[in-house]
């Protein structure tokens, strides 16, 4: 197999920090320094629609597993929900001080987990946009989150060094693996939750066993 590109497109004049497929693969959702959500159809390669946040610069993107949701997470710590049929911005959530890194919605696309260089972690009902849940745990910027396919544990990774597994409903922390020796940028589940990988600044990529 050959790995090229398919199309090459400069759609910004400035900065993008923050990219995703949608569910179904037909549409790129990116963050722009000016704080639209742009949707890019892959096919045709032209900006199919702007969602505009009224905000600053796009942190974090995430759609929801089931295609109805996407929200966005700003340098301004201001989360927002788009409903993607309409277009309409559903939910401005201001919970987090600082920039808000990494955001994911839930398997059953009921809850939303963000995290922010203010080193909270919060986790929202989607539909009523209700806080239900802030955990604290981390000692520095938390800088990915991760859901597992179980629907029940999500994965932080943190400035600290450490890699920390939570149970959404107990809203608690479960384990810390402290294996880093540097900041750990990335967190993720494999596709049963079986397993965790991080990666980190000190160019170390660890991968764990997780019970399930």
């Amino acid at each position: 197999y050959l790995y090229h590109p398919i199309q090459r497109k400069q759609w910004y004049q400035r900065r993008v920090r923050a990219v995703a497929f949608s569910p179904d693969g037909q549409y790129i959702g990116s963050g722009s320094h000016s704080g639209k959500i742009n949707l890019f159809g892959i096919e045709s390669g032209k900006l199919e629609q702007s969602l505009d946040t009224r905000g600053k610069f796009i942190m974090s993107i995430a759609y929801s597993p089931d295609g109805h949701y996407i929200a966005c997470g700003g340098i301004d710590g201001i989360v927002c929900i788009f409903d993607l049929a309409t277009g309409k911005l559903l939910h401005t959530l201001e919970g987090h001080a600082m920039p808000i890194r990494s955001l994911i919605f839930s398997p059953d696309s009921q809850l939303l987990t963000t995290c922010s260089d203010d080193t909270s972690i919060k986790i929202y009902d989607v539909q009523h946009a209700n806080l239900i849940g802030t955990l604290s745990g981390h000692g520095s910027f938390v800088l990915c989150v991760d859901f597992c396919p179980d629907n029940t544990h999500f994965a932080t990774s943190s400035s600290d060094r450490k890699v920390k597994v939570w149970d959404a409903g107990m809203r608690r922390c479960v384990h810390t693996f402290s294996e880093h020796k540097d900041q750990v940028w990335g967190v993720a589940y494999n596709d049963n939750g079986s397993k965790l990988v991080s990666v980190s600044d000190d160019k170390d990529i660890i991968i764990y066993d997780c019970p399930i």
